[in-house]
Parts: structure tokens; C-alpha cells; sequence
């Protein structure tokens, strides 16, 4: 399975959620509402989830090998990256 598109929906300046993602697979199936979040020193890609009936959280979408959440992985902070450069480079309205 190959990441064909990843694309920054939203950013935000402030608080450990930087950004939300979608992603695209084969380019034939989309998962939306990836995170980008940055706690304790370090990027992390939080797939998305929904709340359970005792308040904790369960993935809707999930990479099953470590190898293809180390893909995810690079292939979401990559493109945040590229978006917070296209940002910095815009001029402010």
C-alpha cells in the first residue's frame, strides 16, 4: 500500500495539536482527521478515533506494521513541514 497524497486541512498556533491531516492510499481510499501533535519534546501522527461508551478513545484507522506507521509517520510531518514553510513564506493579508 503506497501514501500517494497527504494533505494539511488545518493548522494552529497555539496548544499541542499543530495540525489535521488527510491522507490518501493507492489513490483510491481517503482517512481523514490525522493529527499532528508535539508533546514532551516530540512530533506524533494520532490516527483517527472516536470516544467509547467508557471515555477512552479507539482508533477508527490504523497502520497494522510498525513499518507502515513509520511510513505514515514521515510521509504527515513531511507535509506539515512543507505547510509551515508555505506559510512562512506568504505574505499576511
Amino acid at each position: 500500500m503506497t501514501i500517494t497524497d497527504v494533505k494539511i486541512r488545518k493548522m494552529f498556533d497555539e496548544g499541542p495539536m499543530l495540525a489535521v491531516a488527510s491522507m490518501t492510499l493507492d489513490d483510491v481510499f481517503a482517512v481523514h482527521d490525522v493529527k499532528v501533535i508535539y508533546a514532551g519534546d516530540r512530533y506524533f501522527v494520532v490516527m483517527p478515533s472516536r470516544k467509547a461508551g467508557d471515555g477512552s478513545y479507539r482508533d477508527v484507522a490504523h497502520p497494522i506494521t510498525a513499518d507502515f506507521r513509520r511510513q505514515v509517520e514521515e510521509a504527515v510531518l513531511s507535509a506539515y513541514d512543507r505547510a509551515k514553510e508555505e506559510a512562512a513564506e506568504a505574505p499576511e493579508a
